[in-house]
């Protein structure tokens, strides 16, 4: 039972870097483009009036972005103008 539990915390702990997101920002890139590349992944985004959104990115159009399983309210999506957005949170360490 020990080894099993031993097992799995080092396998955790090989595994949990590659859970991280990954943020690599080329010259070229926009709002748009850093926020599709999120597809899938936590976000935070801080928008001009101060708020911010917090969950998944879920669609990204050249206007918009859905975020899904927004914290504090998991129940409801949120769709951000892209134009509205100011700084894009990404975590990538644990």
């Amino acid at each position: 039972m020990t080894k099993t539990i031993a097992a799995v915390l080092i396998g955790a702990a090989f595994l949990a870097p590659a859970l991280a997101a990954d943020l690599d920002v080329k010259p070229a890139d926009t709002v748009e483009s850093v926020l599709a590349a999120q597809k899938g992944k936590r976000v935070t985004l801080k928008t001009r009036s101060g708020q911010e959104v917090t969950g998944v990115v879920k669609f990204v159009s050249n206007r918009l972005v859905q975020v899904s399983q927004v914290a504090g309210k998991e129940f409801f999506d949120a769709v951000v103008p892209l134009d509205a957005v100011e700084t894009v949170l990404v975590r990538v360490k644990d």
